[in-house]
């Protein structure tokens, strides 16, 4: 046992690192359409006279069909393009990937993604004015983007137990940020010059990190002799069937001091079947957990989406300034999921820290809004504290709640269940990723005081479809202090 333990360390910081990768690359590709749309349709008199001598036009800068003036609503239609078929592919994606090896599925995925990413850029080389094509271009990319999550939330939760899981997934968790502000940065270089260069680069970052992963990603510890890790700890004081967060094992990070609900290591995956999608369902805390998602996805994508144009249009910055600066929702976001699961793990309410951030975020949104444009280190600080109150919630969710909601002990140690149960809670988060930069679509014309607004009440929505868990977690508190108190 003594000598596997180096092996078993190394494959789990393996592990972390390529589907750190892996996920950095994803969000890298979904990036540049945030910053190249503010490219699509510039101010063409700030760039001085028409160079064409047979147009009076003032939009003759600007890249057709997006030259016209709704192109808000084609810039929506673009996003939803994606979003729309990211939510609808990741109900089945998650379905799929407990049934094939995840190592195909991801790296495959990846090289697809990467080919419909730089297709989308190609059509600046290809001088392509078709707005069907890009439509058709970012609903594959949707399509095939699906398989990213389930497969590495799945391949995590294989190989590290419950003990500081909101930590571990919470730091592991910054490479949505990273991927963003990466996505920003790259995009940003070619904005000005050659837009189709913001997609293309991405496109081919994905696919060579899909390809390492193919040849050096390990799915599961028995694929290697490592013993699994352990998921739940049963004590005779645990009954409630509903519990879904983590207050027990330091010890199981390791994976070897715990066969809890694994006496054969070498063949737990044969035996029980995938769940299916109502099983799932029936998880405590999956459907709450889903919900909630589905709002605080709705405010993290509307940033992710329209942040750079919102900066364009309200502080009157450049299109790469925009995109830079858009890059410091991404660090808060960072500091927000470390956070979130630093205080879950140590309180063991996962819930309860998700509805505090949420709350707390619902002010500051307000604050950003009416003041956070009135110099640029009160802009920066406002995007760092948005980003982090706003994303917390968003990464503990999708990471260590999928991941405990995925091994929960009703399940009675059927490993088959992660990546089912992420693609739910993610998928259903999804469609409020679709609805967030729709509505902001539809909503801008107005007012963006009015996008605020809405992004407000989503959280404060998002909150209260945990209100039963919270509760159920206080109760898991005060139990124990009433029977020291003698009550």
């Amino acid at each position: 046992l003594t000598s596997l333990l180096p092996s078993s360390h190394s494959y789990r910081g393996l592990t972390l690192v390529l589907t750190f990768l892996s996920y950095t690359s994803y969000h890298l590709s979904r990036k540049p359409i945030s910053i190249v749309k503010s490219q699509l349709h510039p101010n063409c008199s700030a760039l001085g006279p028409n160079p064409h001598n047979d147009s009076n036009s003032t939009t003759w800068c600007s890249w057709a069909p997006f030259d016209g003036d709704n192109y808000k609503e084609l810039y929506g239609a673009l996003d939803n393009a994606f979003l729309v078929a990211y939510a609808i592919g990741m109900f089945i994606s998650g379905i799929f990937g407990e049934r094939l090896p995840l190592r195909y599925y991801l790296s495959g995925g990846m090289v697809l993604s990467g080919l419909f990413t730089a297709l989308f850029g190609l059509g600046y080389f290809w001088d392509i004015h078709v707005l069907w094509y890009f439509i058709v271009v970012q609903v594959c990319n949707g399509l095939v983007q699906t398989t990213g999550w389930p497969a590495v939330v799945a391949c995590v939760g294989n190989w590290f137990g419950k003990g500081k899981r909101g930590l571990i997934m919470g730091i592991w968790n910054s490479h949505t940020s990273v991927g963003n502000i990466l996505g920003s940065l790259i995009a940003g270089a070619w904005v000005s010059s050659a837009w189709g260069l913001s997609f293309v680069v991405p496109g081919i970052i994905i696919t060579a990190v899909g390809i390492i992963c193919f040849f050096f990603l390990v799915e599961y510890p028995e694929d290697v002799d490592c013993n699994p890790p352990l998921h739940h700890v049963m004590t005779t004081s645990e009954k409630d069937p509903e519990a879904v967060t983590s207050n027990e094992g330091p010890h199981s990070l390791s994976g070897q001091s715990s066969v809890d609900h694994s006496n054969n290591p070498k063949e737990p995956a044969e035996e029980p079947e995938a769940i299916s999608f109502l099983g799932a369902l029936r998880i405590p805390g999956v459907v709450e957990f889903s919900l909630c998602l589905l709002f605080a996805k709705l405010v993290s994508y509307t940033f992710l989406y329209w942040l750079p144009l919102y900066i364009v249009n309200v502080a009157h910055f450049g299109a790469k300034e925009a995109g830079d600066l858009s890059t410091l929702f991404d660090v808060g976001g960072i500091l927000g999921g470390i956070f979130a699961g630093l205080i879950s793990d140590y309180t063991g309410g996962r819930a309860t820290t998700c509805c505090v951030m949420l709350v707390v975020a619902a002010p500051m949104l307000f604050l950003y809004n009416h003041v956070g444009q009135n110099g640029i280190g009160t802009s920066i600080a406002m995007l760092i504290i948005c980003g982090a109150l706003v994303n917390g919630p968003y990464a503990l969710i999708t990471t260590a709640v999928s991941a405990d909601l995925g091994t929960h002990e009703s399940l009675k140690g059927n490993a088959k269940a992660l990546s089912t149960v992420t693609a739910i809670i993610d998928g259903t988060g999804s469609v409020g990723a679709a609805l967030g930069p729709l509505l902001a679509g539809l909503i801008s014309p107005t007012g963006w005081n009015n996008v605020f607004y809405m992004l407000i009440a989503a959280d404060v929505l998002a909150c209260l479809l945990l209100a039963r868990v919270v509760v159920k977690e206080a109760r898991g508190w005060c139990g124990p202090m009433a029977r020291q108190r003698g009550y």
